[in-house]
């Protein structure tokens, strides 16, 4: 009964000293400063920063390889902690916020009755939706569903609403709209023109009493602001002058696709 009992224990010794030294010889040092940023971090797990998780973007970060300011969700008061816990410089990001570049829904043509897969995406693959416009939102609300803080919602026109408190301008109603219409800009600039069609007038007129038509109004009113090309006017805040005439630009819009949040 001994020889059994001490043949154990040496085993179990041996076994111990090898997993020790297995231990020391494979083990990875990890930067406290990782598990804090982490910590710091909103904890969402979006996938907004291009990263698996907030865990990857948080050594990613103290690795060199991300931007203390990688994470959109995060906001201003988590780039400060993180520049803190690194001991660097803090850097300012202008917020920006999801819009949605269309205001025709139930306003705008069908060109057929579509009876399919209720989302954005299904409609899409048969010719490019069931809208007359092809820059036209569809109304399915994929960005809805999309969004992991629930910023978006579909108004009664069945166009999708940004709801700006929530917004953290993560980019997922970006990626998951077919038709290309939601965009990320800052939110300095309140005025813009909720529409991208290219079409020309004359077809614009007939499907869509709320797109832009090129008239070149706002062009003349605002000198250098609004540009129009390829039938669609477009702002270059970078031409905002002190007495741009904003409330004149948006009232004499014939169409009204100048808004402002």
């Amino acid at each position: 009964m001994l020889i059994p009992i001490l043949t154990m224990s040496v085993m179990g010794f041996l076994f111990g000293l090898g997993l020790a030294y297995a231990s020391k010889i494979f083990n990875v040092n990890i930067d406290p400063k990782i598990d804090i940023i982490l910590h710091a971090l909103p904890g969402a797990n979006c996938g907004a920063c291009g990263m698996a998780g907030c865990a990857n973007l948080a050594e990613a970060i103290v690795g060199g390889k991300a931007e203390i300011t990688a994470c959109a969700p995060g906001g201003q008061d988590v780039y400060n902690r993180i520049a803190e816990i690194l001991g660097v410089e803090t850097k300012l990001k202008k917020k920006k916020i999801a819009r949605v570049m269309c205001n025709g829904g139930k306003k705008s043509a069908d060109k057929y009755e579509y009876n399919g897969l209720k989302t954005c995406a299904g409609v899409n693959l048969l010719g490019g939706g069931n809208k007359s416009c092809r820059f036209g939102c569809v109304g399915f609300g994929d960005c809805v569903e999309a969004c992991p803080f629930d910023a978006i919602r579909l108004d009664n026109n069945n166009i999708p609403v940004v709801n700006g408190a929530k917004c953290t301008a993560c980019g997922k109603c970006v990626e998951a709209c077919p038709k290309r219409i939601v965009v990320l800009e800052s939110t300095e600039h309140k005025i813009y023109v909720k529409c991208l069609s290219q079409d020309k007038i004359t077809v614009v007129k007939s499907i869509c009493p709320v797109g832009c038509i090129g008239c070149k109004i706002c062009e003349k009113l605002s000198g250098e602001v609004f540009i129009v090309e390829n039938s669609l006017s477009k702002a270059d805040y970078s031409k905002v002058k002190s007495d741009t005439p904003w409330q004149a630009i948006i009232d004499k819009c014939p169409t009204r696709c100048i808004v402002k949040e």
